[in-house]
């Protein structure tokens, strides 16, 4: 098949997941013989003018558009795959894919169709005040990086589009995990018969020897995340050392509120998470959002490394309690100590780490990633 992938890049690389996920679902595909070619523009922002032509960018851009259509017409693309449309895409490129004669499919990687911050939360806390609305409050409470500008522009562009019909253009929605699935149902935007589950997949890693020496979180250090529910129930109370890798807003606060046995390992590069994952005796997901599939837990998997996660949102989809490791209530640190201690027994933490792993092999694997992509695209040749 002949593939244009589109994604409006973020700036910060590597330690985006979808930026991680575009790039190796093209090699995925590359791999297996697809014709993958792939368009990743990274918003203008140096400058007040830049700023703002990305601003416009954001609800219709023409020239997006005109490149699309280029490129579908010239390279004769059958399908095109849409990852993050915003800032720098917009959904017209929707519109000018179908009009020059391709298949769209969008992946649902967040929930930027319901809420303008794309992670239904406000202040800290779960939000869902737009999900089935037009997103207008988001503009008044400035969701979208404390700008009302910017939460304006987003919202106008999501509801232009709305109106003028152009996500009707889109012929399949990939969900990456069934709760992000139901909470674009209940928002009565996608029709039902358009949405599909299409877990993300990771590459083999190095498996894990033995039940593992640390606890582990990966990821960014911010209220969401609930890293300071980990550090209050590390104050004395989990026989384990606790290793903290990333760095955001809350990575000062959280050093100094940081108890005996936290090690902190600021941010880590892409290629060292498998050595960091294949030493740890559990990944640690305590947030308190509606995480929509977190990368690092099926690279814990990947590893034969068993999880605890929040019992909120997506997660519940993606650990299975008691097999693939433990779901927590969130912001309970006494739960958390709990949790922790149990896989402190070293047969626990393996019994389930090979539960992760068998996991990976059925639903997350390559092989599994390249199934559930070319089985979606060939469905929606013929639905088209």
């Amino acid at each position: 098949m002949r593939v244009l992938v589109l994604h409006s890049r973020y700036l910060s690389g590597d330690a985006s997941g979808e930026n991680r996920v575009v790039e190796d679902e093209a090699k995925l595909l590359r791999d297996a013989g697809h014709d993958v070619r792939v368009w990743t523009p990274s918003p203008d922002v140096d400058g007040l003018a830049a700023r703002l032509r990305t601003g416009v960018s954001a609800v219709w851009s023409a020239r997006a558009g005109a490149e699309v259509r280029e490129m579908v017409r010239s390279h004769r693309i059958q399908i095109v795959h849409v990852h993050n449309l915003f800032p720098t895409l917009s959904p017209a490129v929707l519109r000018s894919a179908t009009k020059a004669g391709a298949v769209v499919l969008v992946t649902l990687h967040n929930y930027r169709l319901l809420c303008l911050p794309a992670n239904l939360l406000r202040d800290g806390r779960v939000c869902e005040a737009c999900v089935g609305r037009l997103p207008w409050r988001g503009i008044r409470y400035r969701c979208y990086r404390g700008s009302a500008l910017g939460s304006g522009v987003l919202a106008a562009s999501l509801t232009a589009h709305r109106r003028f019909g152009t996500f009707d253009c889109v012929t399949r929605y990939l969900a990456v995990s069934e709760f992000v699935m139901r909470k674009h149902l209940e928002a009565g935007i996608i029709p039902g018969h358009l949405i599909v589950v299409k877990p993300n997949f990771s590459w083999p890693a190095p498996a894990r020897e033995g039940p593992g020496e640390y606890y582990l979180f990966l990821g960014r250090l911010a209220p969401e995340k609930g890293v300071d529910t980990l550090l209050s129930a590390w104050g004395g109370r989990v026989p384990g050392r606790l290793v903290i890798a990333g760095h955001g807003p809350e990575a000062s606060r959280l050093r100094r509120a940081a108890p005996k046995g936290v090690e902190f390992r600021g941010p880590v590069a892409a290629s060292e998470v498998p050595a960091l994952m294949a030493g740890a005796r559990a990944l640690l997901v305590p947030s308190r959002w509606y995480e929509a599939a977190p990368r690092t837990i099926i690279e814990a998997y990947a590893a034969g490394v068993p999880v605890l996660a929040s019992d909120i949102g997506a997660l519940r989809d993606a650990v299975e309690d008691g097999v693939t490791g433990y779901l927590v209530p969130p912001e309970d640190a006494g739960a958390w100590a709990g949790a922790a201690e149990r896989l402190a027994d070293d047969g626990e933490s393996e019994r389930l780490g090979e539960g992760g792993r068998s996991r990976w092999m059925q639903r997350h694997s390559p092989e599994r990633g390249l199934e559930g992509l070319v089985s979606t695209y060939r469905e929606a040749l013929a639905a088209a």
